[in-house]
């Protein structure tokens, strides 16, 4: 029989518990509505309360500016009513759950950018994760790049606010 050194136990420990955790943050859920394109309400499938989502590493138009109503239009139609996994561990200021979203096996924000339906959004001058997605479809003039007067919306709330 091996004995392990109480050193290597305690990692082991640690990345037990590390592992638990993170995989505990994925959980499957219905979208019951769609509030713009980067935004929308999840019924956990164990039950609750349906949590208000932020779809992370992306940035959607405001529904108030161009290109926002054909995003939450997107966004709608690949999620309203189904099944979803989530997976997310902080909230943002206004209380959303800050999570990646993947519908059958595939991530929705990816899928977002790629269409030109949202911009892929950094973190404190981090890269954001879509960044080569958004430099193709910016390429191909698909969906908000195809429009010269789309502003991304961190400039346009600095702009004009928000639309409420």
């Amino acid at each position: 029989m091996t004995v392990l050194p109480s050193w290597h136990l305690r990692r082991l420990v640690v990345w037990a518990c590390c592992w638990v955790s993170a995989s505990a943050l994925a959980w499957p859920g219905m979208v019951t509505h769609v509030s713009d394109g980067d935004t929308v309400w999840v019924q956990p499938l164990q039950g609750g309360e349906a949590k208000k989502i932020r779809l992370l590493g992306l940035d959607a138009p405001e529904v108030c500016q161009a290109w926002g109503p054909q995003s939450r239009e997107a966004l709608h139609g690949v999620l309203q009513g189904q099944l979803v996994e989530v997976q997310g561990r902080y909230r943002d200021t206004y209380g959303r759950l800050l999570a990646n979203i993947s519908r059958q096996g595939h991530d929705v924000g990816a899928w977002m950018v790629a269409q030109g339906h949202a911009w892929s959004s950094g973190y404190q001058q981090r890269a954001g994760p879509y960044d080569a997605l958004q430099m193709q479809a910016q390429s191909q003039h698909l969906g908000l790049f195809a429009d010269g007067r789309a502003v991304p919306p961190r400039a346009f709330r600095k702009r004009f606010g928000s639309c409420h």
